[in-house]
């Protein structure tokens, strides 16, 4: 994951302070994703991923912005809202009309969220308590779903009041590795928090 700017993910990458996820050698660049859209709050959003092959083990990666997730059609914000309203009790078809994304999609990302929510919130939780030891933590939302949303959003203003303004779920992007609902994300960052 890298921030959104493409002039700064370039000059990280040329400069060498981008590391391979793998075995750690420098990244160096390697031309550019395909270009495509991605729907966000206000829209579609077109991205062009800056790619980059590893000096060390010759693997290739797609430095993906952390304002989408991997494997998805729409930005974190989009998903994000999502499971905001979720965690506040909306159901899923009323979530799709809210946001104009189809029912089936939403409730795959809703499940998505339900089937790692504990992971998610151990995670966040520490991520919280790592950026600010004297947070008081989430309170209980009365569910592991809502616990889950509520902890991202501590940790995620945490962030902010240590590093400056990033929005919540480009925090929860980044933090995950774009993975917060990936299939993938068992055997990634969330994979050792329970």
């Amino acid at each position: 994951m890298v921030g959104t700017d493409p002039v700064e993910v370039d000059q990280l990458l040329v400069g060498g302070l981008l590391r391979c996820p793998g075995c750690e050698a420098e990244l160096r660049p390697w031309g550019w994703a395909r270009s495509r859209g991605v729907r966000g709050l206000a829209g579609v959003v077109m991205v062009r991923p800056r790619r980059s092959l590893c000096a060390g083990c010759a693997c290739t990666h797609v430095l993906l912005p952390e304002l989408l997730l991997a494997r998805r059609a729409d930005t974190a914000a989009v998903i994000g809202e999502a499971l905001t309203a979720k965690a506040a009790g909306r159901g899923h078809r009323s979530i799709a009309t809210m946001l104009d994304r189809p029912v089936s999609t939403v409730r795959a990302w809703l499940r998505r969220f339900a089937a790692l929510a504990e992971s998610i919130r151990v995670l966040f939780t520490g991520l919280l308590f790592a950026l600010d030891p004297e947070a008081d933590g989430a309170r209980p939302a009365g569910s592991l779903f809502g616990d889950a949303v509520e902890v991202v959003g501590l940790a995620a203003a945490a962030s902010v009041r240590m590093f400056g303004p990033r929005p919540a779920w480009q925090f929860a992007s980044s933090a995950t590795s774009g993975l917060l609902l990936s299939p993938l994300s068992l055997n990634g960052p969330l994979a050792n928090t329970s």
